[in-house]
């Protein structure tokens, strides 16, 4: 049976969003079987869409930074005025770190990746380029390019945060630390600080 070309881009779609969730749920060990089996797909019918593996966790970080990019820039959107705090409250809020399938891929995955071939650490490097350069314009800085490099050093502080909050067993001890990380960043981060 022949499907139209829109159906084999419907399909690539549903298997790089699955995959993106399944990567950062259970990191680059997660398998291609299960993934196809869960979207009611065939083994087989992954190398239609992928050449291999790698290709798909490649593609999945790119998809993962562009899915919470979205949702933080729809914080952004709302903020009126301090669109970076925001972006930290929603960033290290209790939903984003009890949720990592849905979250932000630098701290479901970062750990993964820097055991990963070079192609896959150049993917991530390529896909966390383009997530900071969008929240660059939000952060405090009299240029360009301190912004830029102020949403770099952000979001890495922001992931360590989120991955101590996510391994800490203390509900409490969790919320503080999120609480005590999203006042410093607004601090330190926002322009009108």
């Amino acid at each position: 049976m022949r499907y139209p070309a829109e159906h084999k881009e419907e399909t690539r779609s549903r298997i790089l969003r699955a995959a993106a969730r399944q990567f950062r749920r259970a990191g680059s060990g997660a398998g291609i079987a299960g993934l196809m089996q869960d979207l009611a797909l065939t083994h087989g019918g992954f190398y239609r869409h992928f050449k291999s593996k790698d290709q798909l966790f490649a593609a999945a970080l790119e998809e993962a930074f562009d899915d919470v990019s979205s949702r933080l820039m729809g914080a952004a959107a709302n903020a009126r005025g301090d669109e970076i705090g925001a972006v930290i409250e929603t960033y290290l809020g209790e939903t984003h770190c009890a949720n990592p399938a849905d979250g932000c891929p630098i701290a479901a995955l970062a750990g993964d990746v820097a055991r990963q071939p070079r192609r896959i650490r150049m993917a991530m490097d390529r896909a966390f380029e383009k997530y900071a350069a969008r929240f660059a314009p939000f952060c405090a800085g009299r240029t360009g390019e301190q912004q830029h490099r102020n949403a770099i050093l952000l979001f890495a502080g922001m992931a360590g945060t989120l991955t101590l909050a996510r391994a800490t067993a203390d509900e409490s001890a969790r919320n503080s630390i999120l609480q005590s990380a999203r006042e410093f960043y607004k601090r330190s981060f926002s322009p009108s600080s």
